[in-house]
């Protein structure tokens, strides 16, 4: 090479030197991470297989992934050997209330969950004070001072307490059918109905993420497709979501999915199926037709998904097993038609005739020893806390059905119910499918406490890590990779839920760190209130709640609202 061709590379070799030196400098200078996860398998959340790289924290987000041996940071989160994922989403918590007793939630984030969907048919707000009596029971025992009427300013409440994870809502057509219409089995005039989709942009403008139903408990059964699709018409001007439990997920499942299917194309607006299943024993073995109804539907275009707890008993309150025409009126008219002899002996024939125009739970069982109870309202029936229908029956010398309609009059209607009805290859089959995500369908619960006292579902302590011991690590059903999709980024494309969901820079820092081969529930239903093992930390927007297994108490969790909020 000759001397000159030496000389005029010179200035390029001072220019890269030069560069260097102002990364080295900027490198220096940028402020450091407030905490850096080292040495961790990071499944991002897309189903693609693992890999191994360091995730940097700064101001409550991921601000870089990549070889970070030498950045400066605050603190350091060794996770060598484990899996860090992407926080868990909880497409159906019942959270509303409980959040305000605990904000931690120590059930759900044991479980790895960041964030909950909440808002069932009957959502926490809008609120009249009818709506508000009505509950006043279930407040009191929770010793909840009601004092807000809208999603704003509920949401508000939420903001000033703290919250330990993030949380969305749902305004429920139920809630909304209260506030005009009441219990009623009555039909809405023209001028009723804009006052219900009133309700619904309200709710929308205040940040609910889309309106939902739960068609099977009175008085949302009273409501026509045509009232339905209004207000989803509603919700979806302002981008938001159907999501339903259907009014049937047994013998008239293909019906209901048809009503689904035609409210997602009338109202053009996404549907998310919840706790999605085939209930009762006359309809085991036909997930598939379900599956197959709903893929033709996808193929048409029509955006429908799903979600799933995965277990093979439903909870819900033992009123459902009553028929709705039983209901017309409220809890008190209930109440009354037990007590009355007539009524009552309308009620059991109608449990005892097979019906594909309600949703018959007394002929979706074995039997009643398929019936557990779970939360009572009344103390004096606190002893009857994990007994099953058939042993109550035995303690109180009555038959079956006469021990549902007598607890019922005693504990006002109150009492909650696992309901064992399913079978597991369907469960598992609805768990396999690309566009299942899951759900807890349970509220936040603690071992302490008030929200200890109840005896709950097994799901809500167990349903995330449940699903990585027995469906990922024992039955290999699932891949690791695509649980975890199902776990975090699924849920958060079908809320679109902005900066979540994906291991990414610039994403929310919502995480989750786990040793996959010790990862189990622990709850059961003999004894559910115990919180799930093998999760070490999780983060809420960069803030440990649970920090080497510990909770720490800090509440950094959002409100997560919808993309028709008005600030």
């Amino acid at each position: 090479m000759s001397q000159s061709t030496s000389v005029r590379r010179l200035p390029v070799f001072l220019a890269l030197l030069l560069s260097l030196v102002v990364l080295s400098r900027s490198s220096a200078q940028s402020p450091p991470f407030d905490i850096v996860i080292t040495r961790g398998w990071i499944i991002d959340g897309t189903g693609s297989p693992w890999y191994s790289a360091d995730i940097g924290i700064r101001g409550g987000r991921i601000a870089a992934i990549g070889n970070l041996t030498a950045a400066r940071r605050t603190r350091s989160i060794d996770a060598h050997g484990q899996v860090v994922a992407p926080g868990f989403i909880d497409m159906l918590g019942q959270s509303e209330l409980t959040i305000l007793v605990d904000p931690r939630l120590p059930s759900k984030i044991y479980q790895g969950i960041t964030t909950e969907i909440t808002g069932e048919g009957e959502s926490v707000a809008p609120m009249n004070d009818a709506i508000r009596r009505s509950g006043k029971r279930q407040l009191d025992l929770l010793g909840i001072q009601a004092d807000w009427q809208t999603f704003r300013e509920y949401f508000a409440r939420l903001e000033k307490q703290g919250i330990g994870i993030n949380v969305a809502d749902y305004v429920g057509a139920t809630t909304v059918r209260r506030m005009a219409l009441g219990d009623d089995d009555v039909q809405p005039t023209p001028e009723q109905l804009d006052q219900m989709k009133q309700l619904v942009r309200q709710a929308m403008l205040d940040g609910a993420v889309g309106v939902s139903t739960s068609l099977e408990y009175p008085p949302a059964p009273y409501a026509k497709t045509e009232e339905l699709i209004a207000l989803a018409s509603e919700a979806s001007r302002f981008g938001g979501i159907y999501a339903t439990h259907m009014r049937s997920e047994s013998t008239a499942i293909l019906q209901s999915l048809d009503e689904v299917i035609r409210i997602a194309r009338e109202a053009q607006i996404p549907i998310e199926i919840w706790h999605f299943k085939v209930a009762g024993k006359p309809s085991w073995g036909h997930m598939p037709e379900a599956i197959a109804k709903i893929e033709a539907a996808r193929a048409r275009g029509v955006d429908m998904a799903a979600d799933t707890y995965a277990y093979t008993a439903w909870g819900n309150g033992l009123s459902a097993f009553i028929p709705p025409w039983a209901h017309d009126g409220g809890t008190s008219k209930l109440l009354e038609r037990l007590k009355d002899p007539a009524a009552r002996e309308r009620i059991r024939k109608d449990m005892l005739t097979p019906s594909d125009e309600w949703e018959n739970e007394w002929q979706q069982i074995p039997g009643p020893e398929s019936i557990l109870i779970g939360q009572v309202q009344n103390p004096k029936l606190l002893s009857l806390q994990g007994k099953t229908i058939a042993e109550v029956a035995k303690l109180w010398n009555k038959n079956p059905m006469d021990t549902i309609f007598d607890l019922l009059i005693q504990d006002d209607a109150f009492t909650g119910v696992a309901v064992s009805g399913m079978a597991e290859p369907d469960v598992a089959l609805a768990l396999q499918q690309p566009w299942v995500s899951i759900d807890n369908d349970s509220s936040g619960v603690s071992p302490e406490g008030i929200l200890g006292r109840e005896h709950s579902h097994p799901r809500a302590y167990g349903t995330f890590p449940r699903i990585l011991r027995k469906y990922v690590r024992e039955e290999h059903k699932l891949t690791l990779e695509d649980a975890i999709r199902k776990f975090s980024a699924l849920p958060a494309q079908r809320l679109r839920l902005e900066g979540r969901g994906l291991l990414r820079v610039n994403m929310w820092a919502d995480v989750t760190i786990f040793d996959p081969a010790t990862i189990r529930d622990v709850a059961t239903f003999e004894n559910p209130n115990q919180l799930s093992q093998g999760i070490d930390y999780v983060l809420v927007n960069g803030v440990p709640v649970i920090d080497q297994g510990k909770m720490t108490g800090a509440r950094p969790g959002k409100v997560l609202r919808g993309p028709g909020y008005a600030p």
